[in-house]
């Protein structure tokens, strides 16, 4: 049975003990008597150490093996040796949960420009790159123009015309490397003994 259950039930016995002397009749001295014993015995029950129930709850918890396999079970805190950083809860949660799209602008346009060409290349038409592009380099110089401190920005603008030739250049190498070898020419015995002519 486990603490809770028989923690509820020692109190219902206690208080049917109680009403079973009260029933019976008893006088008020005794009664406060049964009460300022019911107190003290409340009183002893509270006191039990905290430290001891922490001490049988951790004995109990190994017991059931609930502390095997911890993720970093003989290996160092992470951070442990680290100075106290007051932001080191929203970097581990940036980190965890692979959280993109914050920071300085400065930063996130390097990302999206080292990420640009593989953006670019997802495109169906040259509007569509175009698009991008514009709205990239309008980005970039509105994020020169802003003197907020932080890191410099050191993202370049790209040159449209440049970089949608080198778009239809790519385009057109994955359209070769897509096309499907020829099959070379068969005799006209090869296919007469294979079934198609």
């Amino acid at each position: 049975m486990s603490g809770g259950a028989g923690y509820f039930k020692r109190r219902l016995e206690r208080a049917a003990e109680v009403r079973s002397y009260r029933g019976a009749g008893i006088s008020a001295e005794e009664e406060a008597e049964l009460e300022a014993a019911e107190a003290k015995g409340r009183g002893k029950r509270k006191k039990v150490d905290d430290a001891q129930r922490a001490e049988y709850l951790i004995r109990d918890a190994m017991a059931q093996g609930k502390f095997d396999n911890l993720k970093y079970a003989g290996k160092p805190i992470p951070g442990l040796g680290e100075p106290y950083d007051p932001d080191w809860w929203v970097k581990g949660l940036i980190q965890r949960e692979n959280i993109s799209g914050l920071g300085p602008k400065a930063i996130l346009l390097r990302t999206e420009d080292a990420e640009l060409d593989g953006r670019l290349d997802a495109q169906f038409t040259e509007k569509q790159v175009r698009d991008i592009l514009a709205d990239f380099n309008a980005r970039v110089i509105d994020t020169r123009r802003q003197l907020q401190g932080g890191p410099p920005v050191i993202t370049k603008t790209r040159d449209v015309d440049a970089e949608v030739a080198r778009w239809h250049e790519r385009r057109a190498a994955r359209a070769q490397d897509a096309l499907p070898e020829p099959e070379p020419q068969r005799s006209w015995w090869q296919r007469l003994w294979r079934g198609t002519t």
